[in-house]
């Protein structure tokens, strides 16, 4: 059960979620509603003498909410009829997450330890696991959660995604390893940025971006250094941020000049990036994600972009969404094809709405 709880901000700890938004002057949300708290936002709110704010205990029990919702009998017989149990996704067991949260927060505040490849491996093997314990196609974005912390949510989340992409693209387990492994680190060359320009609530000058750009190669020197790591690892961190049209950076090279792990992450990266809080940006929904996604054909390479799409549930079946219709209604099955437009039924009205396959549907969309 939801409960809404007025707090000191004295009292706040790394991981509430906050049940309101924090704006500045401008009506900017600085921090938005449902975000979770890390020590940084804490600070913040300290050091601008907020002196409390309203967080979220306890979750909601979908049964909960079912009976609130107060789905009638037939709708309840339609949905039965209707629901397809989504492809094997990726689950994370919460010893699994414990693990893996620690193990990549002590990897990127000790780049210089003796046992950084070792660990690294480790970690990628727990992943490793957790897609082939069930033969996982697919990931829940909104099931990964190992750590309030954003880097180290952020990297093990981007490692996941590029896994099962580069699993939907055919890699061997050999090449998932690696994959995994510089998904892992591709922002680790951000241990060597300065937290107030990592975490800096506002727009960067033209000086720190350009030595935030530069994140991805001090990450490739950090792995260079050590002797250890394949090519294949150090390309794929050096180029995350790569475009295939030769506009990204830190070396602005082609397609043709980019490594295939670096395709995979970049893309990973993106739609992570999108779908996160930070001090400094809302969060997208995964709708909008999607689709601006599907936007970037000049940057991001087809190919892994497809796979993406195919690999990635937005809506898991038994998740309550708004159509534009104005109807509240059910997820009953997923299309691998049209990630945008599963069929749900609507909980009022007991009606199947295929909104992939069905032209009568075309108009209406998830909001």
């Amino acid at each position: 059960m939801i409960r809404r709880k007025f707090i000191s901000t004295r009292l706040l700890k790394n991981g509430m979620k906050i049940d309101q938004a924090i704006v500045d002057g401008t009506g900017r949300a600085l921090i938005a509603k449902g975000a979770f708290l890390d020590d940084f936002q804490i600070e913040y709110l300290q050091d601008k003498g907020v002196n409390g704010v309203y967080i979220q205990e306890g979750e909601a029990d979908p049964e909960d909410l079912e009976e609130k919702i107060q789905i009638p009998q037939y709708t309840k017989e339609v949905i039965a009829k209707n629901r397809v149990e989504d492809r094997a996704k990726v689950k994370l067991s919460e010893s699994v997450r414990k693990r893996v949260g620690e193990g990549i927060q002590y990897l990127y505040n000790n780049t210089e330890d003796s046992g950084f490849e070792e660990s690294t491996r480790n970690i990628a093997n727990e992943l490793m696991n957790a897609i082939f314990e069930n033969d996982a196609v697919a990931v829940d974005i909104g099931m990964l959660k190992v750590s309030d912390e954003y880097t180290f949510k952020h990297s093990v989340d981007v490692a996941t995604m590029a896994m099962v992409i580069g699993k939907k693209c055919g890699l061997n387990e050999g090449e998932l390893r690696e994959l995994g492994i510089a998904g892992l680190l591709h922002d680790v060359g951000k241990s060597k940025i300065p937290n107030e320009v990592l975490n800096k609530p506002g727009k960067l000058t033209d000086e720190e971006f350009a030595l935030m750009k530069q994140h991805s190669l001090f990450g490739f020197q950090i792995l260079k250094e050590k002797h250890t790591f394949s090519d294949a690892i150090m390309r794929g961190v050096l180029q995350h941020h790569e475009k295939i049209n030769g506009k990204g950076y830190p070396l602005g090279v082609g397609e043709e000049k980019i490594h295939r792990f670096a395709k995979i992450i970049s893309v990973a990266d993106v739609y992570d990036a999108l779908v996160t809080e930070r001090p400094y940006k809302s969060a997208f929904s995964k709708r909008d994600a999607v689709e601006m996604i599907m936007a970037m054909t000049m940057e991001l390479d087809l190919d892994v972009m497809k796979s993406f799409l195919e690999s990635v549930i937005l809506y898991p079946v038994d998740s309550i969404v708004e159509l534009s219709n104005g109807e509240r209604a059910k997820v009953v099955e997923n299309s691998t094809q049209y990630v945008l437009r599963p069929k749900v039924v609507g909980i009022r009205s007991g009606k199947v709405y295929d909104l992939a396959g069905d032209l009568s549907c075309a108009s209406i969309i998830i909001l």
